[in-house]
């Protein structure tokens, strides 16, 4: 199928959600959520994946064994294309409306190390003009970041704020007017992921590939 737009129900779902998260509001409105948010998002993965490559969509469960929120459900749909380990193009559906972004989003094994070599290096010029663009195109980019430089790195370094950070992304969000529920989204997000492209291949080839077991967790 086509993909047509996200429903006002998509909305509607995750405002009563925001509200009342629970199994007992889950299990009365689980047609809704299958319907209305998880059927649409597939269907525009399908529609993107002959540029951008198959993705797939995020369960609706938090993980909240170690979080002190112990809410069940996420308030948020997430859809992901990965080309290479923790990077890739997302995007989402909430009670905020849709946001777009793309980057590096978890840092695996000795990804860290690897992007803060590169970045300090000759090719880190590039990443800094793919930022800057970016931010012009009107994108907030972001990431984990420490709040200190990492060890050993010279306080004058030109590129000192890249190399803070433990993760990079980019993207923004667009609120629930009436053209969300319309295939224009589909359109709006591939723009938005054309513009991300440089950032992605940029990390895909400096990150380098991740922690090998953490897909069988």
């Amino acid at each position: 199928m086509t993909f047509k737009g996200f429903p006002d129900e998509a909305f509607a779902f995750y405002e009563g959600l925001r509200a009342d998260n629970s199994k007992t509001y889950w299990t009365a409105h689980r047609s809704t959520y299958e319907a209305d948010v998880r059927a649409p998002m597939l269907e525009l993965l399908g529609d993107l994946e002959d540029e951008f490559g198959p993705g797939h969509v995020f369960r609706p469960y938090r993980d909240v064994r170690f979080a002190r929120d112990k809410s069940p459900y996420k308030d948020h749909q997430g859809g992901f294309v990965e080309v290479a380990d923790a990077v890739g193009y997302y995007v989402q559906v909430s009670a905020e409306g849709v946001r777009v972004a793309g980057g590096w989003y978890d840092p695996q094994g000795p990804q860290v190390a690897r992007y803060r070599d590169v970045v300090a290096g000759p090719a880190g010029a590039e990443l800094e003009r793919v930022v800057t663009d970016l931010d012009a195109a009107g994108m907030e980019v972001g990431g984990d970041r420490l709040k200190t430089r990492p060890r050993g790195v010279d306080p004058d370094h030109p590129r000192l704020e890249l190399l803070r950070h433990r993760s990079v992304v980019a993207g923004r969000t667009w609120d629930p007017e009436p053209w969300v529920h319309t295939p224009q989204v589909g359109e709006v997000v591939r723009d938005a992921w054309r513009t991300l492209v440089p950032l992605v291949t940029w990390l895909a080839g400096a990150v380098g590939p991740g922690d090998p077991d953490r897909h069988s967790r």
